[in-house]
């Protein structure tokens, strides 16, 4: 028996080190970091380009590295097993022979290249890259055909998978990434808003961070020329919507430098201002605008003041540059900003929330997480969740939160007191 080992003994060992390969491949390959990958081929690296090549089509090259690695660890089981049972008859050979095999294949082929793949991913990402690439050359029409035969195999319990289906969306890696990231203290929660806010642009729309039009400063066009430039230099805005009769009739749009070029240059004094002639155009968009899109648009329009409509027409609000930027940096405040008081901490942990205070802002404010998908407000959350105008007094547990109703003016909830999350409320 020992003869007819050692005879076997280096194919044995040259089986068993292709099996590693194979398996420090796999854990590499599918673990190498996209991002350092693009980089170094940018940089001109030729084995982060075969990597990018090989993730590119994850699945076939998952397959094809599998089948190779199968057919050599049956391979070398078969070979040790015809030894055993040549020399130990009955089945104790083969017992003897799946024992010994089970501890070469997972100690040396499995264990041991798989944890040097995961502590040097990159790295031996990039060695293994070009003979994994020959293994894809070589097994990739096998895969492929076993790829077809299980999809057609599944198709008929309702299981759909098309060829080019992605596994994880780009955005929601990315996402994913930063929340890792986070959680284990190498993203601060400040950057980890702004590339988080980055990542919604496309998913939120103008609507959800305009002005309403109620908080909106407009100045009526008829007014005496003296009036308009004194509400003008007394609001808190460079940019003030002109409306004629009726608010929502917005005829244009008041810029504050072109007020005081206009002033500067008047002969006959502040009486004198053709108010309509210096306004500009007023830029009306629909209210479903996303905000990347938007945000687009005002770089190729270099203007940074839009009017939000509803699909009937009817003014809903403003929205500018700055409420686009405040979604991924954070409130934006210069010396003419007015304090919102709209937030106050309690000494139990607890806030005092106006109504009108968006949820973003709260969860901005206190680190939390409730949804704004279904609501602008913090009111508007509420009266959501409830499917009720609450009366004030009223509580209500909604996502592990406790919101009591401090006022309401009207059908309008004016301040709540929200509750740190409950951590012992189930969700």
């Amino acid at each position: 028996m020992k003869v007819a080992l050692l005879a076997i003994a280096p194919v044995i060992i040259c089986l068993l080190a292709v099996s590693a390969i194979f398996s420090a491949a796999e854990t590499a390959l599918t673990g190498a970091s996209r991002g350092r990958m693009h980089q170094l081929e940018r940089d001109g690296d030729r084995a982060a380009r075969r990597v990018n090549r090989l993730i590119s089509d994850r699945e076939t090259m998952i397959g094809s590295v599998l089948l190779g690695n199968n057919l050599i660890n049956i391979l070398a089981s078969a070979l040790v097993t015809e030894v055993l049972t040549k020399t130990i008859p009955g089945g104790l050979g083969v017992a003897l022979a799946t024992g010994l095999m089970t501890v070469l294949v997972l100690v040396f082929a499995e264990v041991l290249p798989k944890t040097l793949a995961i502590n040097r991913t990159d790295d031996v990402a990039r060695a293994l890259s070009a003979p994994t690439q020959f293994v894809v050359w070589l097994f990739g029409p096998v895969v492929f055909a076993v790829q077809f035969f299980v999809r057609k195999m599944l198709s008929p319990f309702g299981v759909n998978i098309d060829m080019e289906t992605e596994v994880l969306a780009a955005h929601e890696e990315i996402r994913g990434a930063v929340e890792f990231h986070h959680s284990e203290g190498l993203v601060e929660s400040r950057d980890r808003r702004m590339l988080g806010g980055v990542l919604d642009l496309a998913e939120m729309d103008v609507s959800q961070v305009m002005v309403h039009r109620k908080s909106i400063g407009m100045l009526d066009i008829d007014l005496p020329p003296r009036d308009i430039v004194n509400e003008a230099l007394a609001a808190p805005y460079t940019r003030l919507p002109l409306y004629k009769d009726d608010p929502e009739n917005i005829v244009g749009l008041l810029h504050a430098k072109d007020l005081l070029s206009a002033l500067a240059n008047s002969e006959g004094g502040v009486d004198a201002l053709d108010i309509a002639a210096i306004a500009g155009e007023p830029w009306f968009i629909p209210d479903t605008t996303n905000l990347k899109d938007q945000l687009n648009a005002f770089l190729k329009r270099r203007n940074h003041f839009a009017l939000v409509v509803d699909e009937y027409g009817a003014l809903q609000g403003l929205v500018t540059l700055e409420d686009i930027l405040e979604e991924i940096v954070g409130e934006i405040e210069d010396e003419h900003d007015l304090a919102v008081e709209g937030l106050r901490r309690q000494p139990d942990g607890s806030v005092i929330v106006d109504g009108e205070v968006a949820v973003r802002d709260l969860n901005r404010a206190m680190d939390w997480d409730l949804p704004d998908d279904q609501a602008v407000t913090i009111a508007g959350l509420v009266i959501h969740e409830a499917q009720a105008i609450p009366e004030p007094g009223q509580v209500f547990i909604f996502h592990g939160h406790r919101f009591q109703i401090a006022g309401r003016q009207r059908n309008q909830i004016t301040s709540l007191r929200v509750s740190p999350r409950l951590e012992t409320e189930e969700e």
